[in-house]
């Protein structure tokens, strides 16, 4: 008898093909353990969901939806042997294990909003270990190895990104008056990565009618981007820019304000102040981008296919990303026009 399994998986709405394993989710069920992961080699802590298919018979089917939202149809019973062990490659040999293992323990959150899947409990996998990258002429790559009820062993490798990303610029240049000007944020690409997403955030201070000051902000990204597609600065071989529109700020603003709170100097219904101004950017390794290509082919669905994992005798995937947030000036032509327009904003 056959048995179907539907994949229970976390799929994120802007991931950054993944490569192909086989894995028959159509073959007699044999409880296919599903891993997501992504490693963040600045983050204090760093979690893996794992969970395993359920499925239904062709004598008697079951409801996914309904089944989706039971903890036990997902969640192995017992705490699953999960590990990281460190591989090194010195000068271009091949990667060997350096001896450096740490296993993953599991902890449950309590706050996972209602959806497809279970909720508000959800069991993790987590590490504090950290996680080397490349030093030098050393690599580092890192083997997962998840150990089933059974004793079979699920595994994937992953290249974990640097964590530093250099921004080439401390001050910003935006303008109000309408323009198709555009200027040039500048930045290093890192190891291991070939997906990055550049934003911005304006916070500012807000005060109505003589009412306590509340933080505010405008956000605003330019989208994810495989690393060839941003402009090569010169010579050196890691050094981008993104183009953007002196304008974009302001648009942002305009949109944030909208024309009810407009201050004028007898009627000052409204008071606002500059806050900090940051360009963060976002890199992810080439898993993580093989993935989102899938989800774009995906159109809305909810199932993989053998095509598309990284996890040997599971589904799922495992990748690297990191995120990075830079704190930069206005330039004064900035505040000027900030401080120009009716918006209340003043000098502090």
């Amino acid at each position: 008898m056959k048995i179907r399994a539907l994949v229970f998986g976390i799929i994120l709405a802007s991931l950054f093909q993944a490569c192909s394993t086989d894995v028959d989710l159509y073959a007699d069920y044999q409880s296919i353990p599903v891993v997501y992961g992504f490693i963040n080699q600045k983050a204090d802590t760093n979690y893996i969901k794992i969970t395993r298919t359920f499925c239904g018979t062709n004598d008697e089917h079951i409801n996914a939806i309904e089944v989706a939202a039971i903890a036990d149809s997902s969640n192995y019973p017992d705490k699953l042997d999960v590990f990281f062990e460190e591989l090194k490659s010195s000068s271009g040999q091949p990667f060997e294990p350096t001896g450096r293992r740490f296993q993953l323990d599991t902890l449950t959150i309590h706050n996972k909003k209602e959806g497809l899947f279970y909720a508000p409990h959800q069991k993790l996998y987590y590490t504090t270990e950290h996680f080397n990258t490349t030093q030098n002429n050393d690599k580092y790559r890192y083997k997962l190895t998840v150990v089933k009820p059974d004793g079979e062993r699920v595994t994937s490798e992953l290249d974990v990104i640097e964590g530093d990303i250099f921004l080439g610029q401390v001050l910003i240049h935006f303008e109000s008056f309408p323009s198709d000007r555009h200027s040039r944020i500048m930045f290093t690409s890192t190891e291991e990565a070939v997906l990055y997403e550049i934003g911005m955030q304006f916070n500012y201070w807000e005060g109505h009618d003589g009412q306590p000051l509340t933080q505010k902000q405008v956000s605003w990204s330019y989208g994810s981007r495989p690393i060839g597609a941003y402009e090569k600065i010169g010579d050196l071989d890691n050094l981008y820019g993104l183009s953007y529109s002196v304008n974009a700020l302001f648009d942002k603003m305009k949109q944030a304000i909208g024309n009810d709170t407009v201050w004028d100097a007898n009627h000052p219904n409204v008071v606002r102040y500059i806050g900090d101004f940051y360009i963060y950017i976002s890199a992810a390794g080439k898993d993580f981008y093989n993935y989102s290509q899938y989800l774009q082919t995906m159109q809305g669905g909810l199932s993989l296919s053998n095509e598309y994992t990284n996890i040997k005798g599971g589904c799922g995937f495992l990748s690297s990303r990191v995120f990075v947030k830079h704190k930069v000036e206005l330039t004064s032509r900035a505040k000027y026009d900030l401080f120009s327009l009716p918006w209340g904003f003043r000098e502090q």
